[in-house]
């Protein structure tokens, strides 16, 4: 199917990651000119030159970013005009855990992190990129969050990031309302474990990379945990395989193109049907 998002421009947080490495290069693949906006400028270029070697119709260009920095959202969008022009949509990606911890213990700098980069990071973006979409009366954006915000369970020893993800599927839902009519449309997407196909795959900002793998394993260490019954939150998956990157891409892809023009203000969890509301 033809998304028709050639020559469209993409702002992308959090590309180093698993779900960013995923979305960056799935959107080059369609023909998506892509500004990949992370503190990792590193993994963004080996990107953008991956894009290259593999003939991707789309164009990458990292630019280090800390979408925490509205000034520095605001240069990422500049990079991005100068590049390849106004921005079509937004894919607030970046996020993270700050550290594992059970509730009572959680510290106040991991909460203020997880604030910052959760909403604070979200809302920066989205404001930052509403005079490019706002004035032409086109364009998407879609928002990733997480099934902590919709289980319990899959918020074991993250509770608060589960809470800053609620935020940011609350605030989802409100934003559509508001430039429903204003010709931009904001959905939000709930990814379950969703795992990188090879451990070096992922930037060192990574979760994976700070204590992901030490908990989890390896990704081939979990394709076999998962055969065997035994991975932790995901055995019982209706859809008993991995979650993996390109599931939230191509989601991602039709929430972000003209096929997708009479939806908004929704939250899909992609997760193998854990979530099943």
């Amino acid at each position: 199917m033809d998304l028709r998002l050639q020559g469209k421009t993409a702002l992308i947080t959090g590309g180093s990651g698993g779900i960013g490495r995923g979305l960056v290069l799935e959107f080059a693949r369609e023909g998506v000119n892509v500004v990949s906006a992370s503190r990792d400028k590193a993994t963004g270029d080996a990107l953008a030159m991956e894009a290259v070697e593999q003939g991707l119709a789309g164009r990458i260009v990292a630019v280090s970013t800390d979408v925490t920095d509205r000034a520095s959202v605001d240069a990422a969008v500049a990079v991005a005009h100068s590049e390849f022009g106004p921005i079509d949509v937004l894919v607030n990606n970046a996020g993270g855990v700050a550290h594992p911890s059970a509730f009572e213990e959680l510290d106040e700098e991991a909460r203020r992190w997880e604030i910052a980069l959760n909403v604070d990071g979200v809302v920066n973006c989205c404001q930052a990129v509403a005079e490019d979409m706002l004035s032409r009366k086109s364009g998407s954006v879609i928002n990733i969050s997480s099934n902590s915000s919709l289980l319990g369970e899959a918020a074991a020893d993250i509770v608060h990031y589960g809470g800053v993800k609620g935020f940011v599927n609350s605030f989802s839902k409100g934003l559509a309302w508001e430039w429903a009519r204003k010709g931009v449309r904001v959905n939000n997407i709930c990814p379950g474990w969703i795992v990188p196909r090879n451990a070096d795959e992922v930037g060192s900002g990574s979760f994976w990379n700070r204590f992901g793998f030490d908990t989890m394993g390896k990704p081939q260490d979990m394709e076999q945990a998962l055969e065997d019954g035994t991975l932790y939150n995901m055995s019982g998956l209706p859809i008993p395989r991995l979650g993996r990157p390109e599931d939230i891409a191509w989601l991602t892809l039709f929430l972000a193109s003209d096929l997708s023009g009479y939806v908004t203000g929704q939250l899909i969890s992609v997760s193998g049907g854990a979530y099943m509301p």
